[in-house]
């Protein structure tokens, strides 16, 4: 394949993509979606009834037109007349009546509209960077289709890094397409298309592994460990917990690999320095110091209020006296149920399993921090155990393990069993983990 052609073949599946998404504009958006709509808004220098009057026509629009659609295919009410009046007039009432008396109680402060307590808004004031990263396609179309272009572009460039990192695995061109289309089709691409962090978290974490890509395997280390660095500052703008977390997974994986590099070159003197790995690690470690003594001096939400959001409903109720012992029960609780549902419907830890084994045997150590990076997505659901929430999104960066391990684990059988050959520069050689 000449080297235009994965490029055009690229920005193909970029544009089915897209024109797939176009049968669902609408209807995407959940009950966190208003704050973050209203958020960029409001920086976008709407007044806070502005924001509030335009989030709620996005939001009761797109409930009537779900409405008109399912009612157009049940068995009984099909028939009935078009519900989308209706329906948007009962979701006007019901959005205002939640936002209005807090307005006239003097619930201005901060960037997002007043849907709930002050305590429960401070958790989306401290996430800037989704609604920052909205505000010219909302600017430039719209919310309804400002928000969709959003999607769109968030999930593709996603799709865009997932071959990126293949191909500096020194994956055929044909296989790395395949990760970027597994990118789309799996859930990885739906929860990117709706209107929340998921997607942004998504694209910096998949950054973040290309740096450790072109780190460990395309001899580019400075620029592999500032596109590390850099993905770790902006996730903390848009989500400073998986900062935490995927600064962690860095700090880990690069002091396991290191230290069985470092073992490894006692036994054969002249084998590969745990050097790049180690620093990889020491960006993590950064992160994660970073990203707390941010957090502490901007007074952001601790894991506390999390917390005490969590088992409270959202603080609708009285704050638990004993927080963690409930919280560790509802751990354990929660994963019993989920691995049932795991046996249940397979296919997710199927993918998994292939995913890890992939990237561990043919990955190298990229394969490691690529491990790391998904798991972020276990640390993310066992931080909020709510099991009607469990499978869609919070766990959704998991499924990046499949999508760039399953065609490395295919690599071998594309080649027809050949020696995989190096990347141009590539400082490590192909095979398991360290």
């Amino acid at each position: 394949m000449r080297p235009r052609g994965p490029v055009a073949g690229g920005l193909v599946l970029v544009a089915v993509f897209a024109a797939l998404q176009l049968a669902n504009v609408t209807g995407r958006d959940t009950p966190d979606t208003r704050n973050y709509l209203s958020y960029a808004l409001s920086l976008a220098g709407e007044s806070k009834r502005g924001a509030a009057t335009a989030t709620i026509e996005y939001v009761c629009a797109s409930r009537a037109e779900q409405a008109r659609r399912n009612q157009s295919v049940h068995v009984v009410r099909f028939h009935r007349p078009d519900p989308t009046a209706e329906v948007t007039a009962e979701c006007r009432a019901q959005e205002w009546a939640a936002v209005e008396p807090r307005l006239a109680a003097g619930q201005t402060g901060g960037h997002t509209v007043p849907y709930m307590s002050e305590r429960f808004m401070a958790i989306f004031e401290a996430r800037p960077g989704y609604p920052a990263f909205l505000v010219p396609f909302v600017l430039a179309f719209g919310v309804t289709w400002g928000l969709w272009a959003a999607g769109v572009v968030i999930a593709g460039v996603g799709g865009v890094l997932v071959f990126l990192i293949l191909r500096a695995l020194a994956v055929p061109a044909p296989l790395a397409l395949a990760g970027q289309a597994l990118y789309y089709v799996l859930p990885c691409g739906t929860t990117a298309m709706r209107p929340m962090t998921e997607g942004l978290l998504m694209a910096l974490t998949l950054a973040a592994v290309w740096g450790c890509a072109l780190v460990l395997r395309a001899g580019r280390p400075r620029t592999g460990l500032a596109l590390v660095a850099g993905s770790l500052l902006a996730l903390f703008a848009v989500k400073h917990s998986q900062a935490l977390f995927l600064g962690l997974g860095l700090a880990a994986a690069g002091g396991v690999i290191g230290l069985r590099r470092h073992r490894r070159r006692r036994r054969r003197p002249g084998g590969p320095a745990p050097r790049e790995v180690l620093a990889l690690a020491a960006v993590g470690l950064a992160g994660v110091a970073g990203t707390l003594l941010l957090a502490r001096l901007l007074h952001y939400p601790s894991e506390a209020d999390s917390l005490q959001d969590l088992l409270t409903d959202h603080y609708a109720r009285p704050d638990r006296a004993r927080p963690w012992p409930e919280f560790w029960q509802l751990q354990g609780n929660f994963w019993v149920e989920w691995l049932r549902r795991q046996a249940w419907q397979p296919l997710f830890a199927a993918a998994l399993a292939a995913g890890a084994w992939g990237a561990l045997r043919r990955g190298g150590a990229v394969g490691g921090f690529l491990v790391a990076a998904a798991f972020t997505g276990v640390l993310t659901q066992a931080g909020h155990p709510d099991i009607n929430i469990w499978g869609e999104r919070l766990i959704v960066l998991a499924w990046l393990l499949p999508v760039v391990g399953v065609p490395l684990l295919l690599e071998p059988v594309v080649r027809g069993g050949r020696v995989p050959l190096p990347a141009q520069g590539q400082p490590e050689r192909a095979g398991a983990v360290g």
